[in-house]
This record gives C-alpha cells, structure tokens and sequence, in this order.
C-alpha cells in the first residue's frame, strides 16, 4: 500500500453502492473486491489486482468521489503545516489499529486530501508497475489556481514542476513530478472547467484497450464524459462517471 513519503500511495472510492460500485470497477478496471475483516463502522472493501491492494471503497451517504491518500512521515505534523498553508482540516489524525494513522483535509483551492503515516509493523506490498492494467497511471487536479496548487504541493510534498502545456483558452497544464524523476512526470494540474463545481482530485486508471474499456463502461451503466482522444506521448484517454456519479478516467497505450 505504501511508497515513498510524499506519493499518492492509496486511493478509496466513496460511494453509495459498494456490491455495485466493486462490479463495475471489476468489470472495467480489471480488478478483484475483498471485504475486509474485523472492522468499525462502515464496511470496508479493497480494490486488488492480484494479491495485492490498489484501492479502497467506502459506503458514506451523501458523498460519491475518488479521493487519495498521500504518504507523509508525521500526520500531525503534516497537519499543522498544511493548515498554516491554508488547507482545512475536515476529519481529524486517526489511528486505525496496526495499519495508519490518517487526516482528512483539502488543499487551498478546496480539493480533498488524505494524508497518512503507515504503521512501522504494515507491509508494504510490492504492485505491478505502471502501465499494467489495474495501475494507476496518472494523477490531475482541478483547481482554481494553478500557480498557487502547485506551490501549495511543492512546500508541502516536495512536488517539482516538470513543464507546462498551452492549453489555448483553457490556460496552462501544469506537469509535476512526486520525486521519482519519471520522464513523462506523475501528474497534471489545471484550472477546472465551470462542469466541475470545486476543485478535485481524478485519477487515471491504466486498461488494456480504451475501445475495449469504452464498451465495458457503457454496458455497466456508466457515462462517457470526453473522450476518447490521444494526449501527447501517445496515450488514450477517457474521462467518466461511474453508475453512482463519481468521476473517474481511464489511459491506455492502446486505442
């Protein structure tokens, strides 16, 4: 579940159907359900790509989205210095037993964070590398202000800025890099559309074909939002909306 400090390392659906929503991501992403066991309040289930863990998923009336969990070394910490940054504190540092300890929060700009330190005794699975199907293979942010976000998750993250795409009316598309020094980056930020009504976080999960993954979505009951279209470096993407409304895009190499 865990990669080095300052990473998106986990990502959890919150939804209004669990048993529906775990079908329709099995049927498109490629992925497997666990319910795990033993636990307080409401039933959580893993989202596995093999024996190993990719996501989470969560039963919470009222809220339907995507959210992520980025690594820190001190969540308390962690917490003081984003609210002195001018992020929000929603749900207080919690421990869940032998596992986390975890924050919910959103940046300056509204976006929704979790920020996390593992339990020293947790281990840390190794997952297939991206662009494997059922990866996750890119991370992007709407927001409200480019310049700000991206200083937001340098100071507090240690993000770097890979480059910048003229978007033409839609303004820049900022590229980041989490640290790894991938060529291509992990991630884009951009000023979100009037569609979008606050800022967010949509990620990208990796398939097999977005033809083939086209179809699955619509069969599932889900929707097309945009897309397909071919993004530079040669991939295709999608972006959607699940059978319970949350947004979610696919990428793949393939057409």
């Amino acid at each position: 579940m865990f990669t080095p400090k300052g990473k998106f390392s986990w990502y959890e659906l919150m939804t209004s159907d669990t048993k529906a929503a775990g079908k329709f991501y099995s049927d498109v992403v490629g992925w497997t359900t666990h319910e795990m066991p033993g636990t307080d309040g409401p039933q959580y289930t893993t989202f596995n790509l093999g024996e190993v863990g990719i996501a989470g998923m969560l039963n919470i009336p009222g809220h339907v989205a995507w959210i992520g969990y980025i690594a820190v070394g001190d969540v308390d910490a962690h917490v003081e210095k984003i609210v002195e940054a001018g992020g929000k504190l929603w749900k207080p540092a919690t421990d869940v037993p032998e596992m986390l300890r975890f924050a919910v929060m959103s940046d300056p700009q509204g976006a929704a964070i979790v920020v996390f330190t593992p339990h020293p005794k947790m281990p840390s699975p190794q997952r297939p590398a991206p662009p494997t199907p059922g990866t996750i293979g890119w991370h992007e942010l709407y927001t409200t202000d480019v310049e700000a976000a991206s200083d937001f998750y340098k100071k507090l993250f240690g993000w770097t800025k890979v480059s910048d795409m003229d978007m033409g009316p839609m303004g820049v598309y900022r590229i980041f890099d989490e640290g790894d020094h991938k060529e291509m980056g992990d991630g884009g930020m951009m000023t979100k559309t009037p569609q979008i009504p606050v800022s967010c976080w949509n990620f990208y999960f990796n398939v097999d074909s977005i033809k083939a993954a086209i179809k699955r979505v619509e069969s599932g009951g889900g929707k097309i939002m945009n897309g397909p279209v071919q993004v530079p470096g040669g991939s295709w993407i999608i972006n959607g909306q699940d059978p319970q409304g949350a947004m979610f895009s696919l990428v793949s190499s393939k057409e």
